[in-house]
């Protein structure tokens, strides 16, 4: 029997033209990291130009795609911007945009001018030669063309309001609506005058630089005017200096314009303290030392409103308070007697005055009110339309009208 012999190892055999297919996959393997770390093509076109319809200090870049970007060969991972002061520099990076853009804005131009450099960048990190445009200048623009819509409701609104001032100077006044806590400032005066006893009023804790001050100051004036009359004394506690002028100055031209100037008391208009809950002490104090017949809250108050309502309800005053603080509002409620709640404040002057240019210009300030809330209104019903029927008019329109109303805002 013959032994088994180990049989002859066996080699691949090499195809026909094996020593040329090796090479040609040496050299693909050789040239491959080099084709993947070419650079991108650079833009053919790069601009540069002030932003239109701005208030200055934006330049807005433009160019062209680089030809790596798109398509199936997607080679540009993004577009690089630098800015100089000088034309052959140095330039510093002011941006990144993504593979597709066209378009950069530069919104801190504030000098100039400015030279801007733009490279497409490769997924390699190298970047193509640099596009270099300038000088460029950000300048401010006469009109802001993007709030045409704010001139169109600006004028709207300056229309409605010479109309009903005009109405008005011909004997058609608007209706007002009856403000209860305005009528009552009658009563309150009356009250105090035949009791013998002084009236109290604060115009806030806020400065003159608080627009509901300055509503307070008008509402003073009108109470000074009855209290002159009436010869009742009028008691204004004061938490700055300044509104302290301000009302001394707005009670003395009131007893003149009621034919009563000794009825000026300046020293019934005084200071106490900047401090807040030291002025709530010291007005607190004389509340309940001079135990006023009535006492007024005209103005802007946080947490000392109560404080002061229920000093003034303990000694039986008649109370009338208005503030524009929502959070207040339950406080006054709960202790005064009659309550201007927001708005009320500001109307106070045209309600208590009755003068047409005033008057117009409050039912300018509703008919506004009402386009808003008409804007409000129409937003909504498009928006829940066009979501129940998937109708794309109706989703454009929703577009148009709350890009019509954000930008006016």
């Amino acid at each position: 029997m013959t032994p088994d012999r180990p049989s002859a190892p066996r080699f691949a055999r090499v195809p026909s033209g094996g020593p040329a297919f090796v090479a040609a996959l040496l050299l693909s393997a050789a040239l491959s990291p080099t084709l993947a770390q070419q650079p991108a093509a650079r833009p053919s076109t790069f601009d540069a130009a002030d932003t239109p319809g701005d208030s200055g200090g934006s330049i807005t870049l433009t160019w062209s795609l680089s030809e790596d970007d798109g398509g199936g060969a997607q080679n540009v991972t993004g577009y690089e911007l630098r800015r100089g002061t000088q034309a052959a520099g140095p330039f510093e990076s002011v941006g990144f945009a993504a593979p597709g853009a066209t378009q950069f804005r530069d919104p801190s131009a504030k000098a100039g001018p400015y030279y801007y450099q733009l490279t497409a960048v490769a997924p390699g990190g190298l970047s193509s030669e640099p596009l270099t445009v300038g000088p460029v200048r950000a300048s401010a623009q006469w009109f802001r063309t993007a709030r045409w819509n704010v001139l169109i409701i600006a004028l709207f609104l300056f229309a409605v309001i010479l109309y009903y001032i005009e109405r008005g100077r011909r004997g058609h006044p608007p209706y007002v609506r009856r403000i209860a806590g305005l009528d009552a400032l009658e009563e309150a005066i009356g009250r105090a005058t035949e009791m013998g006893r002084p009236i109290v009023y604060v115009p806030g804790v806020h400065d003159m630089n608080e627009v509901q001050t300055v509503a307070s100051m008008t509402i003073l004036s009108h109470v000074a005017k009855k209290t002159a009359a009436y010869e009742t004394r009028l008691m204004v506690p004061n938490r700055y200096s300044l509104v302290m002028t301000t009302a001394r100055e707005t009670i003395r031209e009131s007893c003149l314009a009621a034919g009563r100037p000794d009825a000026y008391r300046e020293d019934d208009i005084f200071y106490i303290s900047d401090e807040q809950f030291g002025f709530v002490a010291g007005t607190s104090g004389l509340i309940v030392r001079e135990k006023p017949a009535a006492c007024l809250f005209l103005g802007s108050f946080f947490a000392e409103s109560l404080i002061l309502a229920e000093i003034g309800n303990s000694v039986g005053a008649i109370q009338i308070a208005g503030t524009a603080q929502p959070a207040q509002l339950p406080f006054f409620v709960a202790a005064c007697d009659y309550t201007l709640i927001g708005e009320e404040l500001f109307a106070a002057s045209a309600y208590l005055s009755g003068e047409p240019k005033q008057l117009g210009s409050l039912r300018g300030q509703d008919i506004g009110k009402m386009l808003a809330f008409f804007g409000i209104l129409l937003g909504t019903a498009l928006t829940t339309l066009a979501t129940l029927t998937g109708s794309p008019a109706l989703a454009s329109a929703f577009a148009m009208v709350s890009r019509f109303f954000a930008n006016a805002s």
